[in-house]
């Protein structure tokens, strides 16, 4: 079974993910752990900041877990997926990691059985309907988990995807809020 840990994005001005997020992703994995990081979502002057950022929260809390990490390269991603037990897909921009990512095919498959988790864009895309708050645009994600999903969500928002197979579960995601799904 995979394992998705969804986090609904973070404000920059505030702070980084916390620990919630990682620690979910640790649960159940095994005593040495895989990690693969992807950061195609990322800006590349944002890039190294959000690596050093990731690697420090998943050595913060591996607990008593051996690690070894890996930053993705869009040359042997498919292969690196593979590799790892958890996949960790950042935030950032959402249609810059569909461009990135909609080549690959069987993702789900690739998936199949590994803790993949994904912050703000890196959740987005895994929906089937999502909206990008940065780009206020609404996007059809891989279709991976059956739901629309709305990530920085804020009470009293209102629903931009309302209207979009209203027979869709809409998944609301705070900003710092992790949700974990099975399929």
């Amino acid at each position: 079974m995979t394992k998705f840990v969804l986090h609904g994005g973070f404000n920059k001005e505030i702070g980084f993910i916390k620990d919630e997020f990682f620690l979910e992703m640790f649960k159940d994995a095994p005593d040495n752990t895989k990690v693969l990081l992807v950061y195609f979502a990322e800006s590349d002057e944002m890039k190294p900041l959000r690596i050093e950022q990731g690697k420090n929260q998943f050595e913060k809390n591996k607990g008593s877990k051996h690690i070894e990490i890996k930053i993705a390269s869009p040359a042997s991603f498919i292969e690196e997926c593979r590799w790892a037990d958890l996949v960790y897909f950042s935030g950032g921009r959402t249609m810059r990691l569909m461009e990135a990512i909609q080549k690959y095919t069987n993702l789900e498959e690739v998936f199949k059985d590994k803790t993949i988790g994904g912050d703000s864009a890196g959740a987005n895309f895994l929906a089937q309907y999502f909206y990008s708050k940065g780009s206020q645009e609404v996007g059809e994600g891989l279709k991976i988990l059956p739901f629309k999903i709305l990530v920085h969500y804020e009470d009293g928002m209102p629903n931009p995807l309302e209207n979009i197979k209203p027979e869709l579960e809409t998944v609301f995601l705070r900003e710092y809020e992790t949700k974990v799904f099975h399929k």
